[in-house]
């Protein structure tokens, strides 16, 4: 690609098996309804920014990444709503550079499963302290 173009992800398509319980899920997960909603065919879209989540019942799985503000209180709110977590919250890495991320800060991960059984990862940033 051409450095210069302006590119970026437009939208990305995850599995759903049962659209409904699926739309229900993101809905409460993403703090928002769904834009639009066509059934048939089978898809639901959601605003993520510059950036379209697409519930699609013949979708392959993916697994989301979602930027949260924290990760641990993000967690404990799905747990207590029967959400399995799949992985706890913890740092997987620390950005010295601007290259991944902001300097200065620590990416922390989560994976909870979705509804249909996706795998959703939650991220937050935290600045290192000190």
């Amino acid at each position: 690609m051409d450095a210069g173009r302006d590119t970026g992800l437009v939208q990305v398509a995850q599995r759903a098996e049962d659209l409904e319980r699926a739309t229900r899920w993101y809905a409460e997960l993403l703090g928002r309804e769904p834009l639009a909603a066509y059934d048939p065919p089978g898809l639901v879209f959601f605003d993520l920014g510059r950036t379209r989540l697409l519930l699609e019942t013949r979708a392959p799985s993916a697994v989301l990444y979602l930027r949260v503000d924290d990760v641990d209180a993000e967690v404990e709110r799905l747990r207590a709503r029967g959400v399995v977590v799949t992985g706890e919250p913890h740092a997987i890495f620390r950005h010295d550079d601007d290259t991944l991320g902001p300097a200065g800060h620590e990416e922390w991960q989560a994976f909870v499963q979705d509804s249909e059984g996706n795998s959703v990862g939650l991220v937050e940033l935290r600045p290192v302290a000190g």
